[in-house]
């Protein structure tokens, strides 16, 4: 379908060169995006705008932290320069740290939310001015099932996770009259480079893997195509929503 290509499209994936990130970046591409991945690590940088242009597409090697506001705008600088235009954001930078909450510090609830919820907003805050100009744009960022029940011993994640689908909902009613459909992707258990030994070999793993009625975790490529479908003429209509791909997990009760 049509509607779900991307070519002519400029896309760019805020923590788009690692796990799920470098999956959406991967896949904006696929669907024939110019894709701009941005993250603090050099190295990451080059290596993932090189598999960009490996598959026949144009990127640009751009620095940033979602913590820094200069550093983004730079960002967005840059590639309005090289392309002319943002048509799509991906907000992907994020972290977590299991701490029973009462020994939770005020640096680690910090930590977490800015760069979690409030790189969030200032990526949109800085990118979504230039795209309301336009009138046109894509936003997409990536909630949890933490946006929507409560995880164990992470309540600054489940806190800044269900933080992004309200600040999600808020600016969806805002500039959704002005062109741009803002909406989120919430990945269930998705297996990572840093996370395969908590599924393996935890009890916390083991639970993931049993309230999920596919039995299986997921593969972070399976991400993919509810980034390309949201960014896409496809998603024209949809705005304000929280895509849910958790193999059922939401849905879950007694599974036996």
């Amino acid at each position: 379908m049509k509607e779900l290509q991307l070519s002519g499209r400029v896309a760019v994936v805020i923590g788009g060169t690692s796990g799920i990130g470098l999956a959406l970046t991967h896949g904006l591409a696929a669907a024939g995006a110019d894709v701009v991945p941005v993250s603090r690590r050099a190295d990451m940088v080059g290596q993932a705008a090189t598999s960009v242009e490996e598959m026949g597409r144009k990127s640009l090697r751009l620095r940033a932290d979602a913590l820094d506001r200069a550093a983004l705008q730079g960002a967005l600088d840059a590639t309005l320069k090289a392309f002319g235009k943002v048509d799509i954001l991906v907000n992907c930078a994020g972290i977590t740290k299991r701490t029973p909450t009462l020994e939770v510090s005020d640096d680690e609830w910090d930590s977490i939310i800015a760069t979690n919820l409030t790189g969030t907003f200032r990526a949109s805050q800085v990118f979504g001015r230039a795209m309301l100009e336009k009138g046109y744009g894509r936003i997409i960022n990536i909630a949890s099932l933490a946006s929507f029940i409560g995880l164990h011993e992470v309540a600054a994640y489940t806190a800044s996770k269900s933080g992004v689908a309200g600040l999600t909902r808020a600016l969806a009613v805002e500039w959704g009259p002005r062109g741009v459909n803002v909406n989120a992707i919430a990945p269930g258990v998705f297996r990572t480079a840093l996370n395969t030994r908590l599924l393996d070999e935890s009890g916390r793993g083991q639970e993931f893997l049993a309230r999920t009625p596919l039995k299986r975790f997921g593969r972070v490529e399976e991400l993919a195509p509810a980034c390309v479908f949201l960014a896409s003429e496809g998603a024209s209509f949809v705005n304000g929503e929280i895509l849910t791909v958790d193999g059922g997990f939401l849905a879950s009760g007694v599974n036996q």
